[in-house]
């Protein structure tokens, strides 16, 4: 091949490689929106279960000590109810926060009550974390996940917040931060945080 047709075919090649790398930037944005897509549809479905604004399903369960309990006997107060186990990294940052706010919030007189609801299939495990945390604020055990299947539990932590009617008001999958979770327990159980613990209805 002489110096000239090599210069034909070097330029032939030129709109080729130009065409392939378009191709190949177009076909980068096309995956880079089909993930940012997919990535708000399961935060959105994260965040919004589909069981919100439905009744809650009522339930017995044994609480920690042995006493037998029921959804339905907190009828006529909000109820938040929240799905974890002690292996779960997650679940041990939220109930830590939710301990802090039940013990600066929850009176005798509380209008309220947290209901965590462990799926440890050791329930010793279950216990032992509760005690090493002092935990102040009622755990359920559900062993064979029994309760967490009738709220379609997709992941822990699950959290859910049941009006005094029995209606799901809120749900989330995941961990909020604490000051977060705060501020969305403060608004759902009509709690204002700039009143003293006494006030906390």
């Amino acid at each position: 091949m002489n110096a000239e047709n090599f210069k034909d075919g070097e330029a032939s090649l030129k709109p080729r490689v130009s065409v392939i790398g378009a191709l190949a930037v177009s076909a980068l944005v096309v995956f880079t929106i089909f993930i940012t897509w997919r990535a708000r549809v399961l935060e959105v479905a994260l965040e919004q279960p589909l069981n919100v604004h439905l009744l809650a399903p009522d339930f017995r369960a044994t609480k920690m000590g042995g006493i037998p309990v029921s959804l339905s006997d907190f009828r006529g107060k909000k109820v938040v109810l929240t799905f974890w186990a002690s292996w779960c990294g997650p679940c041990q940052e939220e109930m830590g926060a939710l301990n802090s706010f039940y013990q600066a919030h929850h009176t005798a007189s509380s209008r309220f009550e947290i209901l965590g609801v462990s799926i440890d299939e050791d329930v010793a495990q279950a216990a032992r974390f509760a005690g090493e945390k002092d935990l102040t604020f009622p755990i359920l055990l559900d062993p064979q996940e029994t309760i967490a299947r009738a709220y379609e539990e997709k992941g822990i932590p699950t959290l859910f917040v049941i009006n005094e009617k029995g209606s799901i008001d809120y749900a989330h999958v995941g961990f909020d931060r604490s000051d977060r979770l705060e501020q969305i327990l403060a608004r759902d159980l009509s709690i204002n945080l700039d009143r003293p613990m006494g006030s906390a209805r």
